[in-house]
This record gives C-alpha cells, sequence and structure tokens, in this order.
C-alpha cells in the first residue's frame, strides 16, 4: 500500500535557479562559467536574460519596428549561441528569458516575477571604471529590492579557479 504522503512519492523539487544576464562582455563569460558549475554540482539550473534598448524612433515606426527585429535577431542569436555553452558546463539546457527596457529595472521585475530564480550571478569588469553600472547600482541603493542573494563572480577568474571554487 503507498502512503501518498511518504516523500519517496514526491516528485524532487528544482534545484536553485542561477541567473545570469547575458551580455557579450568578458565578464559575463565568467560569471555564466561559475553559475554553469553551480548548477551542475548542486543540481540546480541556468537562467538566463538579454535585455534589449528599447528603440527610441518613435516618430518614425517603421524604422523602430525594423531596430526593434534587428535586436530581437541579434538577442536570439547569442542566446541560442551561449545556451549551447551553458549545456555542455552545466549538463541542463538554460531557461531563456528577453526582455526590453532598462536592463536594471527590467532585471529586477523578472526577479520579482519569477519565483523559482534563487540567486543572481553578475561579473565584476576589472577595468578603472569599476564592476559595471549593473553591479553598482544593485549593491547600491537598489540592494534592498532584491529577495535573492548576489553572487559576484571577479571578472579575471580563469576557468581553473572557477572549477575550484564553484
Amino acid at each position: 500500500m503507498s502512503d501518498s504522503n511518504n516523500e519517496a512519492d514526491t516528485k524532487p523539487a528544482m534545484g536553485r535557479v542561477f541567473l545570469v544576464v547575458i551580455d557579450e562582455s568578458p565578464e559575463m563569460k565568467v560569471a555564466l562559467r561559475y553559475a554553469c558549475r553551480r548548477a551542475a554540482r548542486t543540481g540546480g539550473r541556468v537562467a538566463m536574460v538579454y535585455v534589449m534598448e528599447p528603440a527610441d524612433y518613435q516618430e518614425w515606426v517603421g524604422v523602430s519596428n525594423l531596430m526593434r527585429d534587428e535586436a530581437r535577431q541579434q538577442a536570439e542569436a547569442i542566446m541560442q549561441r551561449t545556451a549551447g555553452e551553458v549545456q555542455k558546463l552545466a549538463g541542463s539546457f538554460p531557461i531563456l528569458h528577453f526582455r526590453e527596457g532598462d536592463r536594471q529595472d527590467e532585471v529586477l521585475k523578472l526577479i520579482d516575477e519569477e519565483p523559482a530564480i534563487s540567486i543572481l550571478v553578475l561579473g565584476a569588469a576589472t577595468g578603472p571604471k569599476g564592476p559595471g553600472p549593473l553591479i553598482s547600482s544593485l549593491t547600491g541603493k537598489q540592494v534592498g529590492k532584491l529577495r535573492i542573494p548576489i553572487t559576484i563572480v571577479p571578472g579575471n577568474l580563469s576557468d581553473a579557479d572557477i572549477e575550484n571554487i564553484a
């Protein structure tokens, strides 16, 4: 006789979801590798978000639509290529999110809308300008708006470094 409340009869909950903001920066690649390795080692998943800047040609609707379509195609190509890398490193296909608007606002909205997202993983730029605008903003005045922790990965870590710490 099976007891429906038995833990063996229930499906395991999905592990942590590591959200990475996708762009073409070198530090994003380090953050993505870290998130993939953490997901693989903890039974979690990687989620990726690509935020497109809104087209700003409202008086030229045709131009605006064309620019939006081109931006979407570019975003899809980047996400497709990156998703393949995630599948190899994490062992599962990532969850994909596309947004249009201000990057910081859209990341905060996505985190609020998706309760499965557990950790935001960001790569820190190593140049003299600082870690990057998203990290600066989210670790400053905006930090109180987050419901999840942020993991900031130094952008100068090697693959070997990531393997050792992830």
